[in-house]
């Protein structure tokens, strides 16, 4: 297996040498400019920016020579999850029309499946047993591949080290991961099955100084100040238009706003 991609760029190097075509390339781009919107601020437990881990989940994929559709999914797959577009479960009808508008019916189906993907250590022996059948679903066998190289993403350059929850996440290796390599290869990816064993394999040899690890153990956000301007403006304009303009909610609405700015203030941001 090739080296992973981290950014657009080498996306789309590694794609063009492994001959997908251009309205592939096209399809990868819209993609990526909705997870790039979604996802600035984002970082994964290890530190890691979130939009890297996804264009690297994006990237496997490729390498394995995936439907287009798939490496697509694997660039927006965490997008009902986490990212701008995450809080309704199940995820409101509008969201998902939107995003199928955008990147059509397969695509957005795949990524929708995901989000409802139960994938922990008291499912992930069922879902191997459930193999068989799952390989004559289209979707399903699709998400698994997309859940198999999210995993393996996860755990390259030892990320899971960097965790706050770095004994949880190898409890997870020695629990989980001899399945997990097994389903690669059942599904017919021996290359990424054995990526997958040697990654494993290196995270739990390994160890990364206590001064390294991030305080956190999944994903997380750092808003940044243009974003926290966004929602102010956003959350103002909408308290005005919900209340058509009465003089008491504009008083609420002005009141709103200082207080953010106030909050911003304390965070290190600016009012301008």
């Amino acid at each position: 297996m090739a080296c992973i991609a981290q950014t657009n760029l080498q996306l789309f190097n590694q794609l063009q040498a492994l001959n997908y075509s251009e309205a592939d390339l096209v399809c990868i781009n819209r993609a990526y400019n909705l997870t790039a919107r979604s996802f600035s601020g984002y970082y994964r437990g290890s530190g890691k920016p979130f939009l890297a881990h996804l264009i690297g989940t994006a990237s496997i994929l490729a390498s394995v020579k995936a439907p287009i559709e798939t490496v697509a999914a694997g660039l927006l797959h965490a997008i009902y999850n986490f990212g701008r577009y995450t809080g309704d479960r199940p995820v409101a009808a509008h969201k998902r029309l939107w995003l199928r508008k955008r990147v059509g019916g397969k695509i957005e189906a795949y990524v929708a499946q995901y989000s409802t993907f139960v994938w922990n250590e008291q499912t992930i022996p069922e879902i191997f047993n459930s193999l068989p059948s799952l390989e004559k679903d289209e979707i399903g066998s699709q998400v698994l591949l997309v859940r198999l190289a999210n995993e393996l993403e996860d755990h390259l350059d030892l990320g899971v080290l960097y965790c706050r929850n770095l004994e949880g996440r190898l409890a997870y290796i020695r629990n989980s991961g001899s399945l997990i390599v097994d389903m690669a290869n059942a599904l017919g990816f021996p290359s990424l099955s054995d990526r997958l064993s040697k990654t494993f394999q290196e995270t739990l040899e390994a160890e990364v100084p206590q001064r390294f690890h991030i305080s956190n153990d999944y994903s997380y956000l750092v808003p940044t100040e243009p974003y926290l301007l966004y929602l102010t403006k956003k959350t103002y304009a909408s308290i005005l238009y919900r209340f058509d303009h009465h003089r008491w909610s504009q008083k609420f609405a002005h009141k709103f706003r200082n207080q953010t700015f106030e909050w911003s203030n304390k965070l290190g941001f600016t009012k301008e």
